[in-house]
């Protein structure tokens, strides 16, 4: 049995000349491979006793070509001990997250806000009623636009600058439907002669111009004993009896507003083709494209002193309107504050509406008339005048009946059924 105390015997692994201190074999001075893996490379040795220091930051050595140096944290960070400079970078992150939510309350807030604003500011009136016989909703969307002679809005220096007259009530000056198919297909502006030969919707009023229907002094009595006059309601029925058309949408605006829409939008671009002179109407234009004011445009649209009388003045209504539409929905004026806050201002203080309307209808009109509109009015058969009512409008039946049968099957109305 081998003596563990005889130090001078060798081991296994090598030799030993005292407990527990082992020693490894191979040549004297040369070191073995595990020496070779753990002994510092000669560069990175120092003379024994040496304190190894740091240089000054300002003398660092550069980094090692093509090397990048390795951060060992965030650039900048300082560490005090007190955490100030963290508390200052979450204070900015607050203030940076609480301007970020502010403005995005506002862009939805003020919106919205100015929307209900403008929406309340809308006049409204019953103007889509139900009654016995009247036509169900149908395919396709219908706009019923008036233009009424109501002087209201109008001051006194307006009204003899303007030629308007002081007329008491409202007739309509212009009575238009803007008809967009139910495919999507280019809208129509149709225009209703208001000397139009029909049935009224009045009691005790048999077929008459379809302008008295509007007018408040026409009235008579139903058969519970009420009375019942002309206005936005009976215009619409005599209409939708008379055409079989359903009308979705009732939209209504007096000179007044018709003068400050157009001078909101900074005036139209209107085309007479000859000189136009109208005392009647405040008129006194040349021929060819003019830039016209709110009170020019209305004594264009207004004039009858041309060889067709009202079927000329119903031309004109429609390029007028087209021209208003076009400069009232171009970005320089939507995006334009000094245009587009007068428009609105003066479009809801002025355009009455049904009851059921909102502004987002008129909005949809507007875009849908952007693109640009086919203008036409009702078939004429003939101008006739007649014994207790006078020169008249009769629609052609089997052309008006064209357009008409169209318009409720919501498709696009046939070029044959338009009339210049």
């Amino acid at each position: 049995m081998p003596n563990r105390n005889d130090h001078g015997e060798a081991g296994r692994t090598g030799e030993h000349d005292r407990q527990g201190v082992f020693r490894r074999g191979g040549a004297p001075g040369v070191p073995d491979e595990f020496e070779k893996l753990y002994r510092s490379r000669e560069s990175e040795q120092r003379v024994v006793g040496e304190t190894r220091r740091l240089p000054p930051a300002g003398e660092a050595p550069p980094p090692r070509s093509g090397r990048p140096r390795r951060r060992t944290h965030s650039a900048g960070r300082e560490y005090d001990g007190r955490g100030i400079q963290r508390r200052r970078k979450e204070e900015r992150r607050r203030r940076r997250n609480t301007v970020l939510v502010t403005l995005l309350v506002l862009l939805l807030v003020l919106p919205t806000g100015l929307y209900l604003w403008a929406d309340a500011r809308l006049v409204r009136v019953d103007a889509l009623l139900d009654y016995e016989g009247r036509p169900d909703d149908q395919p396709g969307t219908t706009y019923m636009i008036v233009g009424s002679d109501s002087r209201d809005g109008l001051d006194d220096e307006q009204i003899r600058e303007l030629a308007t007259g002081r007329a008491e009530g409202r007739r309509t000056d212009t009575i238009m439907v803007l008809y967009l198919p139910d495919d999507g297909g280019e809208p129509t502006i149709v225009s209703v002669p208001r000397d139009s030969y029909v049935p009224l919707a009045v009691p005790g009023y048999a077929d008459n111009k379809i302008n008295a229907a509007f007018a408040d002094a026409v009235c008579g009595t139903n058969e519970a004993g009420e009375e019942v006059c002309g206005g936005p309601a009976p215009l619409v029925e005599t209409f939708e009896r008379a055409s079989g058309v359903h009308v979705d949408h009732y939209v209504e605006i007096g000179m007044g507003g018709f003068v400050n829409l157009v001078d909101a939008v900074g005036g139209v671009e209107l085309c007479p083709e000859e000189p136009m002179v109208d005392p009647k109407a405040g008129l006194d234009i040349e021929a060819g494209c003019q830039e016209m004011d709110g009170g020019t445009a209305l004594g264009y649209v207004r004039t009858r002193a041309t060889p067709r009388a009202d079927l000329d003045r119903i031309a004109r209504q429609r390029e007028f309107f087209s021209a208003l539409v076009q400069e009232a929905s171009a970005p320089s004026t939507l995006l334009n504050p000094f245009k587009s806050v007068p428009l609105v201002l003066a479009g809801t203080d002025t355009f009455m509406v049904d009851e059921g309307d909102r502004l987002r209808h008129l909005a949809t009109m507007l875009l849908a008339m952007r693109g640009g509109t086919q203008t036409t009015a009702i078939p004429v058969g003939g101008t006739p005048t007649l014994a207790g009512v006078g020169s008249v409008v009769v629609w052609d039946e089997v052309r008006s009946e064209e357009m008409f049968a169209a318009m409720r099957a919501g498709e696009p109305i046939p070029e044959t059924a338009f009339q210049e």
